[in-house]
């Protein structure tokens, strides 16, 4: 186990370090995306022709490969953690955009007619009445793009020592040695479980209301159609 968190001193970073690099090159950079998808989602709502070219936007940046937008971004910011940060922000947008957007659609109109009756105008109900109401859509978006962030970060190798554990994948190529790779691959998918669970646990404190999931709420169903069905049965019947 100790050659597993050994890391070659040219990558000038401990395990822990690169770690702490790693996800504030995954989470930074949606966050960025969240704090401009709010907005965006706001202007959708209430111009809904304008959702249509905002999406075909957002999925054309996330179609160009990040050695393009690097090529690009060098000449500004050169070999740095914001040349990395930029396109993932991007990438981001053609998940967190259509989670806001559907979740703010999907709050009841009986809710939206209160809110207009109470006199709160367009952006206070976008913000205290309909975001709320959303945030499960919302979180469900988030996760998707934690994850897909947590995954790309690795292809910041390109441009020098940025892609965190990405730059071991580069020297287990170049120096054959494959516990390095190893190393990277299981490293990045625990980061992704555990970030995505507390994803899950963040979404169940911001919604208490919401019913729990899974087998819980299966069983409790089960449950009651059972006593039902008992409570049906003729006495005479066993």
């Amino acid at each position: 186990m100790n050659g597993f968190f050994d890391i070659p001193s040219a990558i000038q970073h401990s395990y822990a370090s690169l770690i702490v690099l790693h996800l504030e090159e995954a989470l930074v950079p949606v966050l960025a995306g969240l704090l401009l998808a709010v907005p965006i989602g706001l202007l959708c709502v209430h111009y809904d022709w304008l959702y249509a070219p905002v999406l075909w936007t957002s999925t054309v940046l996330y179609a160009i490969p990040s050695i393009a937008f690097f090529v690009v971004l060098i000449d500004y910011t050169g070999l740095s953690l914001l040349t990395v940060m930029i396109p993932l922000c991007l990438y981001s947008l053609v998940v967190l955009v259509p989670a806001v957007v559907d979740g703010v659609r999907s709050v009841p109109e009986e809710t939206n007619a209160a809110a207009s009756a109470m006199g709160i105008g367009v952006v206070r109900r976008y913000f205290q009445v309909q975001l709320p109401i959303a945030v499960p859509a919302i979180m469900a978006g988030l996760r998707v793009a934690v994850a897909s962030s947590i995954s790309l970060v690795s292809v910041g190798a390109l441009i020098g020592n940025q892609g965190a554990f990405g730059n071991l994948l580069t020297y287990a190529q170049l120096y054959g040695l494959p516990r390095l790779a190893v190393t990277a691959v299981v490293t990045i998918a625990v980061l992704a479980v555990v970030i995505d669970a507390l994803l899950v646990l963040l979404r169940r404190v911001l919604t208490p209301w919401q019913p729990p999931s899974g087998g819980a709420a299966g069983r409790s169903g089960a449950a009651a159609t059972d006593t039902g069905a008992g409570a049906g049965t003729p006495e005479g019947a066993s």
